[in-house]
């Protein structure tokens, strides 16, 4: 039976060691604890996303080891089963908001990130609730390949070998003196054969395989079951970064369009943070602050859209902090323009603090702001935090002015009233 673990950002993993009314720490199993410990410690020295900026392993008293998650939020599938899923943390109103809510939310900020392949999601009919995030991920793939297969898999001419009792196509020569000089009745041709075994179809076959083995919920691994049926004429895709150089997604392909960047996300992993080795069997892990940067962007934009005279702007790489030579890039998260003079917007996935020095703002980040102001002549330059209950009781703007002439605004978007967060957004923008 699959071990399911839930915990948000920042909390840790013990070695099986039950720590009551602390629900920030959550027991594994030995033997599991210690795949993961050995996985993070094997993988420090490498080149790509070091392990260690996932999670960190530590000791408390009394308690033993602990591994630490940071902010990256998604899945991690063990070996033997266990899942870990990490959650962000949002809060509402007056407390940390529940499972189900920032399942909600996560989800909603997700529909802005550039590779995630979805727009909108029926919350009714994928239960948040009961299922991870990675769960959630498979059943709108499956409903995905559901809608097409409604509306009929796409045929195309396929180059077909083979030795035939016909001729049709071309003659292949060499194969046919090899295969044949006994059997005049056959030829070995190749031809053109109009079938459902194209590219497009083998690439979600090869998906739907992969998904069977790895999910743990009844329902997809049913569904999934039921789907491959209507690919029974279809062969596995067996190199799928190859075949995904040959997809075609012309006019009559729009059902595929959805379906190819969900394939790209299971089978490539590349939007997102791999995190595989021994033990560790599979993992999609989001760092919170590149989806905070792109659903506040993605918004901002949607909220403003009507005021034609902003001209809005994400990533900009316009600047360098040095101009002889032209030395580190400067590269805001949003840059809004009416006119020349600009408004300067970055964006922090970081819990504030009204009992922290300076909120906990850290300097190296009012550095940056300060270059930002200072190359861009900026009207205002906007740091956005989002909305903790730690800060519940600070009224007054945090605002820091320099004496030439430099002020950075400190902003808080909570994730959880929308019509505060347009409000605060729209006040930022214009």
């Amino acid at each position: 039976m699959n071990r399911k673990v839930t915990m948000k950002e920042f909390d840790s993993l013990t070695r099986n060691v039950m720590v009551p009314n602390a629900h920030h720490l959550h027991p594994l199993p030995e033997s599991v604890f210690d795949q993961l410990e050995r996985f993070i410690l094997s993988k420090k020295q490498e080149t790509d996303t070091d392990a260690l900026e996932l999670m960190s392993i530590s000791s408390k008293r009394g308690i033993g080891k602990v591994i630490s998650a940071k902010n990256y939020v998604g899945l991690i599938k063990m070996r033997d089963g266990t899942e870990i899923e990490i959650l962000p943390k949002i809060y509402t109103k007056d407390k940390e908001g529940s499972e189900a809510e920032t399942k909600s939310i996560f989800l909603n900020m997700l529909r802005f990130v550039k590779d995630v392949p979805y727009k909108t999601f029926n919350r009714s009919n994928i239960e948040i609730e009961r299922n991870t995030i990675f769960e959630v991920f498979i059943r709108m793939f499956i409903q995905e390949v559901y809608t097409l297969v409604k509306h009929g898999l796409r045929s195309d001419y396929i180059s077909h070998k083979g030795n035939e009792f016909f001729f049709k196509g071309k003659l292949r020569i060499v194969e046919n003196l090899k295969h044949n000089l006994v059997h005049r009745e056959r030829f070995f041709i190749e031809y053109n054969k109009y079938s459902i075994n194209r590219v497009e179809n083998r690439i979600i076959k090869a998906t739907l395989d992969f998904l069977q083995k790895i999910s743990s919920d009844r329902k997809n691994k049913k569904d999934i079951h039921h789907l491959l049926s209507f690919f029974e004429n279809v062969d596995v895709s067996l190199h799928p970064t190859e075949d995904f150089s040959k997809v075609n997604l012309g006019r009559d392909m729009k059902d595929y369009e959805l379906l190819m960047g969900w394939c790209k996300l299971f089978l490539q992993n590349k939007s997102f943070t791999t995190f595989k080795g021994s033990g560790v069997a599979f993992s999609l892990l989001f760092p919170m602050e590149k989806v905070f940067e792109s659903y506040v962007a993605g918004r901002l934009k949607h909220v403003l859209k009507d005021h034609t005279e902003l001209e809005i702007k994400t990533q900009e790489s316009r600047y360098h902090l040095f101009d002889h030579p032209k030395k580190f890039l400067i590269k805001p998260d949003i840059v809004i323009r009416k006119g020349k003079i600009p408004i300067i917007i970055d964006t922090k996935w970081k819990q504030l603090s009204p009992y922290i020095n300076n909120y906990g703002i850290s300097q190296a980040d009012m550095y940056q702001m300060y270059a930002y102001n200072k190359k861009y002549a900026a009207e205002k330059v906007v740091l956005i935090y989002p909305w903790t209950t730690k800060m519940a009781g600070v009224n007054e703007p945090i605002i820091y002015q320099s004496e030439d002439n430099v002020t950075v605004q400190i902003r808080f978007i909570n994730l959880t009233d929308d019509r505060d967060f347009i409000k605060e957004l729209v006040s930022i923008g214009t």
